[in-house]
């Protein structure tokens, strides 16, 4: 199955152009399936593309059936959905006819609610990086725009000089599945990044011309973990006793528009949300800070 997983992993980064991140978790689910059908069904295993229409839905259900007990819902759940992206893009390609994970039940995954800060919490978080130097003004940068708009990290990191439009107040965003969306930045995030544009040069190293806009030491494009590092590190200078990262800005982008009062659809589309029912999870949170306030302040409650 080597040469069938390469193939699928190659599908992945150059046509479907998925992000490191999720082609790393496929493949890696992947991986694991191949381990077990060579274990348990060596010969299937070992008979490349012409071997894959022996594969069944009762293998499936065997393999997940070795998950549980090791790995909590929301895993197996994922480790699915990659078999049954790896079956449908192999019916494409004509190697089998039918999806042997399609039918399988997908284990009930227990809803949660997407973690947030207080809108004080966030304040405190943006006055982390104070200082007048590159990388202070760099973080507070990339906070003020995390917040202002609701970029996913990969979003933030992705973008480039071209996509900053400071005049409009508004950015050129490179979503999931390379869809492009225009989100605006309110007047705060504007001059942090504008601030940080003007002293940005101080990052690009001797004839590296990178076109990302947010550079690490080396003047190269910042990567999503140091970003996650950045957030932890202010985090903790706050004294914000959270565990936040740096979706958690996302989160609570999504959830103070809502509570601001904010149309739905309109967060969607901000957020870059396919469905509306991704966004409705917003919805959850609100109604239980309502409740809460409810219950507080009714003296009948």
């Amino acid at each position: 199955m080597e040469e069938l997983l390469k193939n699928y992993e190659e599908y992945l980064r150059h046509e479907q152009d998925a992000s490191e991140h999720t082609t790393k978790n496929y493949m890696a689910d992947l991986y694991q399936f191949s381990a077990y059908m060579k274990k348990t069904h060596a010969q299937i295993a070992s008979g490349g593309k012409s071997a894959l229409g022996k594969i069944d839905n009762n293998i499936v259900r065997g393999y997940l059936s070795t998950l549980f007990g090791k790995n909590n819902p929301a895993s197996i759940a994922r480790k699915l959905a990659s078999l049954r992206s790896f079956f449908k893009y192999w019916i494409k390609q004509g190697a089998v006819e039918n999806n042997p994970a399609k039918d399988v039940t997908t284990p009930k995954v227990p809803k949660r609610l997407p973690k947030f800060l207080t809108v004080d919490e966030v304040v405190a978080l943006l006055n982390g990086p104070n200082a007048a130097d590159i990388l202070s003004v760099r973080d507070k940068a990339m906070m003020e725009v995390m917040y202002a708009s609701g970029l996913r990290v990969s979003e933030l990191v992705g973008l480039d000089i071209d996509s900053v439009n400071l005049g409009e107040g508004v950015l050129k965003v490179l979503g999931k599945g390379r869809k492009e969306r225009m989100v605006p930045i309110g007047s705060k995030a504007q001059t942090a990044l504008s601030n940080y544009l003007a002293k940005r040069e101080e990052l690009i190293g001797k004839g590296n011309n990178t076109k990302a806009v947010f550079l690490n030491r080396q003047g190269d494009r910042i990567t999503p973990r140091s970003v996650e590092r950045m957030v932890q590190k202010y985090l903790k200078d706050s004294g914000i006793q959270k565990e936040v990262t740096p979706h958690v800005l996302r989160h609570s982008f999504a959830t103070h528009m809502l509570n601001s009062g904010a149309d739905l659809r309109g967060i969607q589309e901000l957020l870059g949300h396919t469905s509306l029912s991704t966004t409705q999870k917003y919805t959850h949170v609100s109604l239980d800070k309502l409740m809460d306030v409810y219950e507080k302040s009714h003296p009948k409650a």
